[in-house]
C-alpha cells in the first residue's frame, strides 16, 4: 500500500513573477503546498509587461504591414492608392493593454489555487526568510524553501544614457507614438535584429550596428547570411564590425559615434547589447547563495542554489535566457524539492525562436557542435523556394536543416528558418526529445501542400539504405 504525500504544511516562498515563478508557483499549489510569490511591478514579470510580450506583439503588426506591402505581387490589388501605414500610437496602446491583460490572466489564475500574491520588493534574510516591502509596510515572509526568479535588466553603456524619449532601451520604446524616420539599433544579437527587423517593417529607415561580422553570432550561420541578405536588399543599413562607442542626443535627432571615429545620424536610438541578472541587492550573501562573476545565480540541473532549501530559475541564473527556460526551471525545481517525478533540464533539447522576418527556429545540435568535433552527425539544408506552398505564399528566403547522429540516424538537430517558423519547429523538437529516426520523421504524412513537406522531404535525404 502507498501513502500519498502531504505537502499542505510545506511553506514556499517565490520571489519574481515572472514565467519562473508564476509557473512554479502553480505547480506547488496544485500539489497542496502554501505558496507567496512575491513580485514589485505585476504578474509575468518583465517577460509579459515589457519584453516577450509587447515586442512580438509589435512584431505580429509589422509581420502584417510586410504581407500588406508584397501583396500586389499575390495580385492583390487596393482601390484607395495610398500606402498602409503604422499607426505606432495605437500599436503601442494595444501591446501594452495585451500585456496587462495577460499579467491580470496569471494573477487570477493563481489566486484561484489559492496563491498568495505580494507587490511590492523582496529580499533574503536567510534561506528561509524573506523580507518584503510594501505600500502596507514591510513583512516578513518564512519558508521551508524559497525560489529566486528575479530576472535580468537590459544593460546600458556609460556613454549611451537611454533618455526615453530619443535614446531607449528596450523596455522604454513603447512610449513612442510615431514610427522613427530612421532607427539606429545597436547591438545585433536576438532583441537587436527583432526590432531592427520590426521597425524596418513598420515603415522606419533603420541602420542596425553589429560589433561582429555579422547579425546573430551566436547563431546559426545559415541562418544568419539569409537573414542578414534579407535585411540589405530590403534596404536595411547593417554595419559590421563596428562598435558603437557613444550616444548623444543632439537636436531632434542622435548621433552615434563609431569606436573608429565615424559618426551614424538618426532620428532616435535602441540600445540593445544585453542584459545584467538583477541579482544585487537581494541578500544573497546572508542566505549563502553563491553567483558566477557575471553575477548570475549558481544552479545545478534541478534548479538547486548552493544554499540548502533555495532555488532558483530563469535569467538571473545564465542559463539560457527564454521564458519557456524559466518556465521549465521553474517547475522543475518544484518538482524537485516535493519529490514528484523529475528529469533534469536538458538543454539541447530546447527549442528557440527569433522572431524576425523570417523568423528562425532551432533545436537540438547545431551543424557548429558537428563541424567542431563535438558530435558526429550528417546534416541536410533543403531551400524552401522549392516548396510548392511557399511559392504560393511568395515565400522565397529560408530553409529547413535536420542534423542526424551519424551511424544510428537520430535526430539530434535542427534549423527552421521562414514565415512561422516558431510553429515548424515542433516536430523536430519532439524528434530530438524522443529520439526518432529521420525514417521516422520521413515517413510519417505531411499536408500537400504544405511547409512542413519540406521537413519530411529533407529527412528522407537522410536515409541510409540498409
Amino acid at each position: 500500500m502507498t501513502s500519498q504525500l502531504d505537502f499542505s504544511a510545506l511553506r514556499i516562498a517565490i520571489l519574481g513573477g515572472g514565467p519562473g515563478g508564476y509557473e512554479a508557483a502553480m505547480v506547488a499549489a496544485s500539489l497542496g503546498a502554501s505558496v507567496t510569490i512575491v513580485e514589485r511591478h505585476g504578474l509575468g514579470g518583465a517577460a509579459v509587461l515589457t519584453d516577450v510580450v509587447p515586442s512580438k506583439t509589435l512584431i505580429a503588426t509589422a509581420d502584417i504591414m510586410a504581407r500588406v506591402a508584397s501583396a500586389h505581387e499575390l495580385g492583390v490589388r487596393f482601390e484607395n492608392a495610398e500606402a498602409a501605414y503604422a499607426d505606432l500610437g495605437q500599436v503601442n496602446a494595444r501591446l501594452l493593454r495585451l500585456a496587462g491583460e495577460q499579467s491580470a490572466d496569471i494573477a487570477r489564475a493563481l489566486e484561484r489555487v489559492g496563491v498568495q500574491i505580494l507587490i511590492g520588493e523582496g529580499k533574503l534574510l536567510d534561506n528561509h526568510r524573506l523580507e518584503v516591502t510594501t505600500d502596507g509596510g514591510t513583512t516578513v515572509v518564512e519558508a521551508d524553501a524559497i525560489l529566486l526568479a528575479v530576472g535580468a535588466h537590459p544593460r546600458e553603456l556609460p556613454t549611451a544614457q537611454p533618455d526615453g524619449e530619443r535614446i531607449f532601451n528596450w523596455t522604454q520604446i513603447y512610449t513612442l507614438t510615431e514610427v522613427p524616420e530612421h532607427l539606429i539599433v545597436v547591438g545585433s544579437g536576438v532583441t537587436g535584429a527583432e526590432f531592427a527587423s520590426a521597425y524596418d517593417g513598420l515603415g522606419s529607415k533603420v541602420t542596425l550596428i553589429s560589433s561582429r561580422d555579422r547579425v546573430l553570432p551566436g547563431e546559426d550561420a545559415d541562418a544568419a547570411e539569409v537573414l542578414e541578405n534579407v535585411f540589405r536588399n530590403r534596404g536595411m543599413t547593417v554595419l559590421s564590425e563596428c562598435r558603437a562607442q557613444g550616444v548623444e542626443r543632439v537636436g531632434d535627432g542622435v548621433v552615434v559615434t563609431l569606436s573608429d571615429g565615424r559618426t551614424v545620424e538618426g532620428s532616435h536610438c535602441l540600445i540593445a547589447v544585453g542584459s545584467i541578472p538583477n541579482t544585487a541587492g537581494i541578500g544573497l550573501e546572508d542566505a549563502g547563495v553563491q553567483i558566477t562573476e557575471s553575477g548570475h545565480i549558481k544552479v545545478d540541473g534541478v534548479s538547486r542554489t548552493s544554499a540548502p532549501n533555495v532555488y532558483a530559475a530563469g535569467d538571473c541564473t545564465g542559463v539560457l535566457a527564454l521564458a519557456s527556460v524559466a518556465a521549465m526551471q521553474g517547475r522543475i525545481a518544484m518538482a524537485h524539492l516535493m519529490g514528484d517525478s523529475v528529469t533534469p533540464l536538458k538543454l539541447k533539447q530546447v527549442a528557440s525562436n527569433i522572431f524576425t522576418a523570417p523568423e528562425i527556429a532551432t533545436v537540438g545540435v547545431s551543424e557548429a557542435d558537428v563541424e567542431s568535433g563535438r558530435y558526429q552527425g550528417d546534416v541536410v539544408k533543403l531551400s524552401l523556394h522549392t516548396n510548392a506552398r511557399a511559392k504560393m505564399m511568395n515565400v522565397t528566403d529560408g530553409f529547413v536543416k535536420i542534423i542526424s547522429r551519424k551511424g544510428s540516424g537520430t535526430v539530434i538537430g535542427g534549423v527552421v528558418v521562414g514565415p512561422r517558423a516558431s510553429e515548424l519547429i515542433f516536430p523536430l523538437a519532439l524528434a530530438v526529445t524522443k529520439k526518432l529516426h529521420v525514417d521516422d520523421v520521413a515517413n510519417t504524412f505531411t499536408v500537400y501542400p504544405s511547409l512542413t513537406g519540406s521537413i519530411s522531404e529533407a529527412a528522407r535525404r537522410l536515409h541510409v539504405r540498409l
